[in-house]
């Protein structure tokens, strides 16, 4: 497979008669603005959701309100859906009416769920003559149309190149991850886990500098300080990892455990529940006791790794 990447700004756009139409399915904050950045390139918009109401800003703006998804596909080449999970993509996209009428057109799955669900979606497609690519969206509504949006991409380049100009009308970049069509889905999920971990570690630390007398407010740019450190230690640690080697001449994960102790410590003295920065000690401590205390604490990558091979 292809494991090719090509990046894309949105400033090329291409509106002729083969790619000036586009349907979206679901009209959530995100698939409103999906099909409002359409709009504004100028592309023959239809829209549906489920629920009726939420596309009256968007006819008012120029799009087509179909009064079925199955007249809505029949509308445009190419179909972008955008909803909740795949259990409500296959709920829509699998009902025999659109499934009939997407035989030989194009969807863009811009759900986000897990990797085995785009490609049980890709096998559903391929049975009944669907063309399919898989894709995330990176970045929050506010940035669709602008510069600042990311979308990623899976899927067969050359069906992505077909389709290239009505989905660089969405704005900011585009990344083909290559044709396994799990890849935008695995790379949204490891994504948002750096995400939703930090966002955990943040709240935790709020709770616990406002038991102590800080408020939010106070602690809030020293912890943007230490967001500023994260960066360049993410590729730093991805060298680690791919090439084995684990350093931790700058700070072994002995080190690192004396520290999450004393935030366990403090946590608990306030009642304060440590049950996350526990878990992330455990597995600090595990690391240790295979004999690696003079390595980073990226180790514990290996370490995860390990279990999942057991499993």
């Amino acid at each position: 497979m292809s494991t090719h990447s090509s990046q894309s700004t949105g400033s090329d756009r291409s509106t002729g008669s083969d790619q000036s139409a586009v349907t979206v399915l679901g009209l959530g904050p995100m698939g409103r603005a999906l099909a409002g950045a359409l709009l504004d390139a100028g592309l023959r918009t239809t829209v549906w959701n489920r629920t009726p109401g939420k596309e009256r800003e968007l006819l008012a703006g120029g799009a087509t309100g179909a009064p079925s998804a199955a007249e809505a596909v029949a509308a445009s080449a190419l179909t972008v859906v955008c909803v909740v999970n795949y259990d409500a993509a296959d709920g829509i996209l699998r009902d025999p009416a659109v499934t009939d009428a997407l035989k030989g057109r194009t969807v863009v799955n811009l759900t986000a769920d897990t990797p085995d669900r785009a490609r049980d979606s890709a096998s559903w497609a391929a049975a009944h003559g669907v063309r399919y690519l898989d894709g995330a969206i990176m970045t929050p509504t506010t940035t669709i149309g602008t510069p600042d949006a990311v979308f990623l991409h899976s899927g067969p380049a050359g069906l992505y190149q077909e389709h290239r100009p009505v989905l660089e009308a969405l704005g900011g970049t585009h990344t083909h991850l290559g044709e396994e069509i799990g890849r935008a889905a695995s790379f949204d999920i490891a994504l948002l886990d750096v995400f939703w971990t930090a966002m955990a570690g943040y709240a935790h630390a709020l709770a616990m500098a406002r038991a102590e007398g800080i408020t939010a407010l106070e602690l809030a740019p020293f912890a943007q300080g230490i967001g500023a450190i994260l960066p360049p230690l993410f590729e730093e640690f991805a060298r680690d990892v791919d090439s084995g080697t684990f350093s931790g001449e700058l700070n072994p994960i002995t080190s690192a455990v004396s520290s999450m102790e004393h935030i366990v410590r403090a946590s608990e003295s306030h009642g304060i529940d440590a049950s996350v920065m526990r878990a992330t000690e455990g597995l600090a401590r595990r690391v240790v006791g295979l004999g690696h205390g003079g390595d980073g604490f990226i180790r514990v990558t290996e370490l995860l790794g390990r279990t999942a091979a057991r499993s």
